[in-house]
């Protein structure tokens, strides 16, 4: 995911507060954050000794973190308090007791003195074991204090190496504590017990989790989650579809929380109008794990089942999640008022996950729904044609031009064929 090509609000909400507002625990509403206080995000990075492969573009996995970390400080809004904590950084033996006590906040969660930060990562060298449970106990603790937003950010490229400490447990911990904190996980190698790990720790606190194989995706990951602690927290409604669309419930503009089962479809319905647009996506993600080859369907039809637009999108395995959207702008009627009366639109949301081996199919898996309904563009009558819009009349001309280009060149041709013969 590019930092320069970031997608549209509304368009592709993130799994974060999806998996949130369905995982957390009830007594934690009492404490989620007010955003009163300033945003915390606590840079968790993994400095064991695997971190010298060199497997990235060509460099060292630290050397791309150390990359990726300085173009992040410099891109850190100025409201974000921002800290780094480091995990396998100082102990080089063999003792794992001493080797699962090495995490050190490198510079402490404040406001941001880029150069003294920048140093202090520069200072890193890949060291030790992997004490993941114990270092996410500690980040939380740099987190205490102020109703902001709080935001773990955890880079790894090895599974934790203290257990019977189980990062998982310590995840759900810091969950129950209802704190409003959120890990975010990145995994530096495309491993499967990596990820299921990594995953784990994200889904418990409502985070995400992504597997990044290059400089440039690290570095636009990072900034991004950074961004997101600053942005005004929102928290998704649950609700219930149906099997449809008589009795769907009745979205209006928001965040939506639900879950749908493997192969099935749910019902939402949306009163859309006159003059209105409706801009809806879906996200629906592999919180387990699935076979490769799947795809979502986002589909608005007329509550006598005509379909008006769809949008789809298919996966193969590598991502675990799916998203796609829609528009439907609904045209201003010129009749009487009578004729002014909203329509209700049902969004239906099909998946064609299929469950893994062995693997639970309940409960269904998490799916996040935008709604929004917004002014129209002008001319909403052409923009439902085939997304054209006013362009039809470019379009014409477009064929017009090809036809005439057409006749002057067999013209052109015939003549210089003729002149060619008489020579």
């Amino acid at each position: 995911m590019i930092r320069r090509k970031r997608p549209v609000a509304g368009v592709c909400a993130l799994l974060a507060a999806l998996t949130a507002g369905l995982a957390l625990p009830a007594g934690a509403a009492a404490d989620e954050p007010t955003g009163k206080d300033a945003p915390k995000v606590n840079l968790v990075l993994d400095v064991s000794g695997s971190m010298r492969a060199k497997d990235i573009d060509g460099q060292s996995r630290m050397a791309a973190a150390k990359q990726a970390f300085n173009e992040v400080l410099d891109a850190t809004p100025e409201e974000v308090e921002l800290g780094i904590r480091t995990l396998g950084a100082d102990y080089s033996g063999d003792d794992r007791k001493e080797g699962c006590k090495d995490t050190a906040q490198l510079y402490p969660v404040g406001p941001l003195d880029r150069t003294e930060a920048k140093t202090a990562v520069a200072t890193l060298v890949p060291t030790g074991w992997t004490p993941i449970g114990p270092a996410l106990l500690e980040a939380a603790d740099d987190l205490e204090g102020g109703d902001g937003s709080k935001r773990i950010v955890l880079i790894s490229d090895g599974e934790d190496t203290c257990a019977p400490l189980d990062p998982c447990e310590v995840a759900r911990e810091i969950a129950a504590k209802g704190i409003g904190l959120t890990i975010d996980t990145l995994g530096l190698v495309p491993n499967a017990k990596l990820s299921r790990q990594l995953s784990c720790i994200a889904e418990a606190t409502g985070g995400t989790y992504t597997s990044v194989e290059h400089q440039d995706e690290l570095t636009d990951r990072v900034n991004e989650l950074v961004d997101r602690a600053a942005e005004p927290v929102v928290t998704p409604v649950a609700t219930q579809g149906a099997d449809s669309c008589a009795k769907a419930p009745t979205l209006e503009s928001g965040l939506y929380t639900d879950r749908e089962e493997f192969g099935a479809q749910r019902w939402y319905r949306v009163d859309v109008p006159a003059g209105q647009e409706l801009r809806a996506s879906v996200s629906v993600a592999a919180d387990r794990a699935v076979r490769p080859d799947h795809g979502v369907l986002l589909r608005a039809v007329t509550v006598h089942g005509r379909e008006i637009v769809r949008g789809e999108a298919a996966g193969n395995g590598r991502t675990d999640m799916l998203s796609t959207g829609l528009r439907y702008p609904k045209p201003e009627r010129d009749d009487d008022d009578d004729q002014q009366t909203a329509e209700a639109v049902c969004l239906v949301v099909t998946n064609s996950f299929a469950a893994g081996s062995g693997v639970k199919t309940t409960p269904g898996l998490p799916l996040e729904l935008t709604v929004d309904v917004v002014d129209g563009p002008d001319g909403a009558d052409d923009v439902a044609s085939f997304g054209l819009g006013r362009g039809w009349w470019l379009l014409g001309a477009l064929i017009l031009t090809g036809f005439v280009a057409g006749l002057l060149w067999g013209w052109l041709s015939r003549w210089r064929f003729a002149v060619w013969r008489t020579n």
